[in-house]
Parts: C-alpha cells; sequence; structure tokens
C-alpha cells in the first residue's frame, strides 16, 4: 500500500520541512522515516548504530531527493539527549516521531535491574525530555506534530512483561493527555499503539511471538492518523487484538494477557 498524494501534501504542509525520528535504524522508526521522506520531509535520524543510519541516510537522498542529518545517539544517557537538542537547535522541525524503544520480557523477580532501567530511560524518561523540548518550540511556532509509539500492552497489566507494559502505558497516557492539552496551540499529538510488529523486538525481549504485523503495515496508519486522532490502533491485528479484550473487565484483560505472555515466554523458564 502507497502514500497517497493528499497524505504526502498534508504532511509536509502541516509539519514540513523536517521531521526527527528517534528508533530511525529499525522497524517502525524507519519504516515512518521512509514515508515521511517519500512525502518530502527532510529527516534527523536518531539511533545508536551509525551503519544503519548512514544506509538510510543515502538511501532516502538516493530515492526521495531529501536531506538527511544521521545523530549517533544513546537515548538511554543524558548525553544522547543533550546532543540530540544541541544538534537540532535552530532548525525548522515540525515533527518528532518518539520511536526509540525496546522490551524486556519474562518473569519480574528475575529480570536484571540495570536493563529494566534502561529500558525506562529509553521508554520514558526519553519520551519525556525530547516531547518536552519540542512541544515548547511547536508551541511557540504555532504548528508542530508528535507521534509518541505506546503499544497495545499499554492498556492493561501484562505478567511475564510487567515492566514493559507499563512503560507503554505512561507513553499512552501522556499522548492521550496532551492530544487535547497541545491542540490550542496547533500542536498535534498521537499515540500510536500497535499490536506485536516484526522488527528485532522479540529478539530483544527473548519472546517468541506467533503471527505478527510488519512495519509496512503499521507506518502509513500510525501517519494517516497523525492530527485526527488522539490514539490509533494500526493494522487489522492490532484491531483484532484489542477489540478481543474490549467487552472483558480489566481483571480479565490481565489474566489474558497473562496466558499469552505465558506462551511467549515459556521457552525461559524452561531453559533455567
Amino acid at each position: 500500500m502507497g502514500i497517497s498524494n493528499s497524505l504526502k501534501d498534508r504532511l509536509y504542509n502541516n509539519y514540513g520541512p523536517w521531521a526527527l525520528v528517534t528508533g530511525a535504524s529499525s522497524g517502525i522508526g524507519r519504516e515512518l522515516a521512509l514515508r515521511l521522506a517519500e512525502s518530502g520531509l527532510n529527516l534527523v535520524l536518531v539511533a545508536r548504530r551509525a551503519d544503519k543510519l548512514e544506509a538510510l541516510k543515502k538511501e532516502v537522498e538516493s530515492d526521495y531527493k531529501v536531506r538527511a542529518q544521521v545523530l549517533v545517539a544513546d537515548l538511554s544517557e543524558d548525553k544522547g539527549l543533550e546532543t540530540t537538542i544541541r544538534e537540532t537547535r535552530g532548525m525548522d522541525i515540525g515533527l518528532l516521531v518518539a520511536a526509540a524503544g525496546f522490551g524486556t520480557s519474562g518473569e519480574f523477580l528475575k529480570g536484571q535491574l540495570d536493563s529494566e532501567i534502561q529500558m525506562l530511560d529509553v521508554n520514558c524518561h526519553a519520551v519525556l525530555v525530547l516531547t518536552h523540548h519540542f512541544a515548547r518550540l511547536f508551541a511557540a511556532q504555532k504548528r508542530g506534530g508528535i507521534i509518541l509509539l505506546s503499544s497495545m500492552v499499554g492498556f492493561q497489566g501484562v505478567p511475564f512483561a510487567a515492566h514493559y507494559a507499563a512503560t507503554k502505558a505512561y507513553v499512552q497516557s501522556l499522548g492521550e493527555a496532551l492530544s487535547l492539552e497541545l491542540k490550542p496551540h496547533g500542536v498535534d499529538v498521537l499515540a500510536a499503539a500497535p499490536g506485536p510488529v516484526r522488527s528485532g523486538f522479540a529478539d530483544h525481549a527473548n519472546m517468541q511471538m506467533g503471527k505478527v504485523l510488519t512495519p509496512e503495515d503499521v507506518g502509513i496508519p500510525i501517519l494517516k492518523a497523525l492530527g485526527r486522532r488522539t490514539t490509533v490502533l494500526p493494522g487489522f491485528l492490532t484491531k483484532f487484538l484489542v477489540g478481543s479484550l474490549r467487552t472483558l473487565p480489566r481483571w480479565g484483560k490481565i489474566r489474558v494477557m497473562r496466558a499469552v505472555m505465558d506462551g511467549m515466554t515459556k521457552h525461559q523458564r524452561a531453559g533455567a
């Protein structure tokens, strides 16, 4: 499914000429960067892997004739956040895509605290710092957009991915509130809450997933929803999974998610 000319025009006119995309080296972040470049927006590409970012820079500059700037930064560290803010000062950025993030899974008692704190820093602290910085800039210029990457697991507690789900609940709540709070300032905020996506996430989280979406399944639906909705559940699988839980009370959703995650993580306990 290609991106329509009307969407290209809306994205460029409302949020151009520059967009900043964190987590741009892979997965949903990379897909959104490609579709924004296809819409004519220049890109600031932020991630830790210089080789992946340089390859993406060459691709978008060659295929879409836009400009791209690479920023190698670890957003789990204050230095990485400071570099991102410093290097983009004075640029005409109209869109922040906060796609950087990762997950952990398994029994909470067996988790490594250092990894959990790093995840909290990337998934929440970095999102807070960058959202606060760019929201102020966008409000001052009376235009702009912010896309926050939530998840369908952010709508209830998820045993065996308890802390990851909690970080996404933070992002979801922040996005929902800021969507209304920043609207009078001309700033559009969207919480994108996809289901399972094939993006390297499962490998990092040590999870065995079954049916999953691809980044291509969710990229355009996310961009279509920006400026028109508060939350988007991109992709048919996401809508099906969330819809199947909708009639259950919250305690019931938690128990269903426990059963799902038990299946995805049982290999961890088998190998213990």
